[in-house]
């Protein structure tokens, strides 16, 4: 599983499927205490808007565990997933918690590209992860049996651009591979998202797709 984490001290560090960031301990967290979902999507294309709302969503605080059976719209289909947002006390004395809020799926696919040329993009299998605990957060994910995605390296760095192109070369979208944001000031949260598909002008299609997403923040 890639992975990058937030945390509230220790030394910065950076790898090609690793990072770490320092932090101040925050009076509160710019993210939630802990989300995820297994995807949504909002594009137009040839005057047709496509929407699918995020799908089984859950939250440490809220709905803590969902399910979402497969959707298919016009350009794009997410298979079956299911969400689990759960909270453990790992000290009772001292009231010290951790959270685990996670996404899995299976069987998305983006044919919107096609008849501009373009590739279809599908994703056999994934999963993402956001873990809070009282030093900090990680955030990590994982996927096999990706189709459409020509010449993506073998190790992916967090935030990996990579360009959808039609057979010509023309760049009809970017695909970022575990999106991440760190908020600024950092406050040891974090926001990742598995993959952010997002459509160029070239595409005639405009808005974005996304596929699995969560969030987290250190524990009280």
């Amino acid at each position: 599983m890639k992975q990058i984490g937030a945390r509230r001290v220790g030394a910065v560090t950076a790898a090609l499927v690793l990072g770490l960031v320092t932090a101040a301990p925050p009076a509160s967290a710019a993210n939630p205490a802990g989300v995820a979902s297994v995807g949504s999507a909002e594009f137009t294309k040839a005057g047709t808007r496509i929407t699918v709302a995020p799908l089984a969503p859950c939250a440490v605080d809220g709905t803590t565990s969902n399910s979402s059976e497969a959707v298919s719209r016009a350009g794009v289909r997410f298979g079956a997933g299911t969400s689990s947002c759960t909270t453990a006390v790992v000290d009772p004395d001292n009231g010290t918690t951790t959270t685990t809020s996670e996404a899995v799926g299976s069987d998305f696919e983006l044919s919107a590209l096609v008849s501009a040329g373009g590739p279809r993009l599908r994703v056999a299998r994934w999963k993402i992860t956001c873990l809070g605990g009282e030093s900090g957060t990680n955030a990590g994910w994982a996927a096999d049996g990706l189709q459409g995605f020509t010449g993506l390296p073998e190790q992916i760095a967090p935030n990996h651009v990579h360009e959808v192109k039609a057979g010509d070369g023309t760049v009809l979208a970017t695909a970022t591979f575990g999106e991440t944001t760190v908020p600024s000031p950092n406050d040891g949260s974090i926001a990742m998202a598995m993959l952010h598909l997002r459509f160029t002008e070239a595409s005639a299609i405009t808005g974005d797709v996304v596929l699995g997403a969560t969030a987290c923040a250190p524990t009280p």
